[in-house]
């Protein structure tokens, strides 16, 4: 027999804005300049930042903080929030400050995070608030740690993460 909260249902609608297609107008600007026009409403906020609440607080080179908004449709099966929000949070945390750094035309990916769990979070965490920063910059990888805390500043997770720098390929 389910019970009262088990079986009732709840729906949440998502709406964003599909990034422009072309490469060369996405890439115009650095990445600091791409970003400070998202944190500043002048362009749209990736799609993902749909999904979990993702808000820009501060953007500087180097370093960025976000908050996100976990709600129950972030749960796992055990009723708290899946470590895909926490991964997701801290990804973009580092891939931002690492893309701050970024002149124009140049790109980033992630090649790899570790993040690790220090404490759950649940719908009744509230906002969490991450700080990305970059450690180490190279001419093809760079590097970037981010924690994630709670409205009392507790540390959530930590993540560090390796981001393979992407240029243009020369002209033929």
């Amino acid at each position: 027999m389910m019970t009262d909260e088990q079986d009732s249902e709840r729906s949440r609608t998502i709406r964003y804005q599909v990034p422009g297609r072309d490469k060369r107008t996405l890439f115009a600007r650095s990445g600091l300049e791409q970003l400070r026009a998202v944190a500043a409403g002048e362009a749209p906020a990736p799609p993902i930042s749909s999904h979990i609440g993702l808000e820009f607080v501060t953007v500087t080179e180097g370093d960025v903080v976000m908050t996100a908004v976990p709600d129950e449709s972030h749960y796992n099966p055990i009723g708290s929030v899946h470590g895909g929000f926490f991964a997701t949070v801290l990804d973009s945390a580092c891939g931002c400050a690492v893309h701050t750094t970024l002149p124009v035309g140049v790109g980033y990916t992630s090649l790899e995070i570790k993040v690790s769990f220090l404490r759950p979070i649940t719908a009744d965490t509230g906002p969490v608030t991450a700080h990305g920063w970059v450690t180490r910059t190279g001419r093809s990888a760079v590097f970037a740690e981010a924690d994630l805390r709670d409205s009392q500043g507790r540390v959530l997770a930590t993540a560090s993460s390796t981001c393979l720098v992407v240029r243009p390929d020369p002209a033929p």
